[in-house]
């Protein structure tokens, strides 16, 4: 059993990915993973350059920080939790990551997010002009559309068996970081009474900037009528200072998410984390617990030089 006092001034956050958990500390970043052979295997990466940088700590600049380093951490343990999961026998020592493969997997998410759920919905919602629907009602269509697409596409990619065992250890993740937070010893048994669900998910983020965006976006077009096109680079220009924002908003949620105001601003983000969550096996908390001690241990370290 291992007991840990939590750091009011330390946010720690990660993901779930193939088979394991990430976690993210103040400078560092620890992945635990279940390889074929049913033990874990572990890594940690330093963190540096804007990840640690100054700028991490400004409000509104540290949003669109956190959007790109989810990006590119994210894919980075995926990349890794691939090569471990799928790996016939576990060899630590020379995994490495495919700077190339990184940042190309990168470009084309940002392609396809940007895309799908930015551009589609303004070219579909254009289409009512033909029939001259009013410019209001085309761009509530528009952000309808946004909502519909992301939480279809959320409850699709959830019957895939692959996908709802990355999102047991997603359940696994929250479940220990609300232990942690909550100053109760990190085992199975404390671990198992939390939620799966957390105020600062990843998932809550997007839903937010979902719902920023619509307000942000039909203000917009109130003002700046231009035409289609000026609408699709709108929607791309705006996306930064949006996720800038989001963070903003999600930070206040989790600081004050026991407050019943917050609960009820917060009942849609969670609700959404019924998708993208499931109830991990005891395995899968072992793991997250790896994860989160192997942070711990890092950020302790670092504290004492």
């Amino acid at each position: 059993m291992s007991e840990r006092k939590s750091r009011q001034d330390i946010y720690y956050g990660g993901q779930a990915v193939i088979e394991g958990v990430m976690i993210r500390g103040p400078e560092h970043m620890a992945i635990a993973i279940r390889n074929p052979k049913g033990t874990i295997t572990k890594h940690t990466e330093q963190l540096k350059g804007i990840a640690t940088g100054k700028l991490r700590s400004l409000a509104f600049i540290r949003g669109i920080l956190v959007l790109w380093e989810t990006l590119s951490l994210g894919t980075r343990a995926l990349l890794f939790s691939s090569k471990i999961a799928y790996a016939e026998e576990e060899n630590d020592e020379t995994v490495e990551f495919p700077e190339k493969a990184l940042w190309g997997s990168m470009l084309i998410s940002l392609v396809m997010v940007t895309g799908i759920f930015f551009v589609a919905p303004v070219l579909i919602s254009n289409l009512l002009e033909i029939i001259n629907w009013p410019h209001a009602a085309i761009v509530t269509t528009e952000a309808l559309l946004r909502i519909i697409m992301f939480i279809g596409y959320i409850s699709l990619i959830s019957l895939m068996p692959d996908i709802k065992r990355v999102f047991q250890y997603h359940g696994a993740e929250h479940m220990t970081i609300h232990a942690y937070e909550n100053d109760k010893p990190i085992d199975i048994k404390n671990i198992r009474s939390f939620p799966k669900e957390h105020t600062r998910c990843g998932t809550s983020f997007l839903l937010v900037v979902i719902v920023l965006a619509l307000v942000i976006f039909i203000l917009f077009d109130l003002f700046v009528d231009e035409g289609i096109v000026i609408r699709i680079i709108s929607r791309i220009i705006l996306l930064p200072p949006i996720a800038a924002l989001s963070y903003e908003i999600l930070r206040i949620g989790a600081r004050f998410e026991n407050t019943k105001i917050i609960k009820i601003l917060f009942t849609p983000n969670i609700a959404l984390q019924k998708l993208t969550t499931r109830s991990p096996e005891d395995e899968q908390i072992e793991v997250a617990i790896e994860a989160l001690n192997l942070t711990l241990d890092i950020t302790k370290e670092k504290s004492l030089e």
